[in-house]
């Protein structure tokens, strides 16, 4: 991966960082292309049993698109500027809410745009308590990308979603855990070891009921409740016939902490 993003695996938990704390881990094309590319390598890796989206500095988690870089090529009259939409951010968001393993995002600043996108793209967010949160896009005079239009709705709900989108802020860490925006947030000396602390008891869990339960909430959202039984019934036949499962159970019975497989 290039230096604008470091990966790293260790004990079934692949650590994802966003390494351009001088631009405040602003996206340029090289940093979206390594995201990306670090992205699908955890999601595909069977030894990935969980996944922590952080980022390097304590100023910014990442405040989006790398505007510097972009009014460049806005001034070459590039007929692709925007393909970045369709070749780096929709990748990025699928291959993080698709991954059959949880991920956590480590939010320790600044978290805007694109940033606050594949923040909302984790299923668990640890949040600096200096760190906060902005749509930005209107600010730009663009719509929403990297699945916000999505996320944040089934987040916050469709209402509070359109303000906060047509009407940008700051939103604080204290408040972004009232809309539920932050699943949990830390004084930011303790970020690092508290997210850590959460992705690695996930990446030791049971990971086929992991990927299970992402896949039933995604699609309880777009469903009707008679398909998502049907759904339930699929993904609970798939859980049920994990080792991890057995692995549990056995454990429950003889009172003892299960040590799961991953499968």
């Amino acid at each position: 991966m290039a230096d604008t993003v470091l990966y790293e695996v260790s004990d079934g938990l692949a650590t994802i960082t966003l390494n351009r704390p001088e631009a405040m881990n602003a996206l340029n094309v090289a940093a979206k292309v390594a995201l990306r590319d670090a992205a699908r390598a955890a999601a595909d890796d069977t030894d990935v049993r969980a996944v922590l989206l952080t980022a390097a500095g304590d100023r910014a988690f990442c405040v989006g698109q790398d505007l510097k870089e972009h009014i460049g090529l806005l001034a070459e009259g590039s007929g692709q500027v925007m393909s970045t939409v369709k070749e780096h951010y929709n990748p990025i968001v699928r291959a993080l809410t698709e991954a059959a393993k949880p991920v956590v995002a480590a939010v320790n600043g600044v978290a805007a745009g694109a940033g606050f996108g594949f923040a909302l793209a984790a299923d668990y967010r640890v949040v600096a308590d200096t760190a906060s949160f902005n749509t930005s896009f209107a600010g730009v005079a663009l719509t929403a990308d990297s699945g916000v239009s999505w996320t944040l709705p089934r987040v916050v709900g469709p209402g509070r979603a359109a303000d906060l989108l047509l009407f940008p802020r700051n939103i604080s860490a204290q408040e972004a855990y009232e809309l539920g925006i932050a699943n949990r947030v830390v004084p930011t000396a303790e970020l690092r070891a508290e997210a850590e602390k959460v992705a690695r008891g996930l990446a030791s869990g049971p990971t086929v009921a992991y990927a299970a339960i992402k896949e039933a909430v995604a699609f309880g959202f777009s469903h009707s409740l008679s398909e998502t039984l049907e759904k339930e019934d699929e993904l609970q036949t798939r859980a049920g016939a994990s080792e991890d499962h057995t692995i549990a159970v056995r454990a429950f019975v003889q009172k003892e902490k299960p040590k799961y497989l991953g499968r």
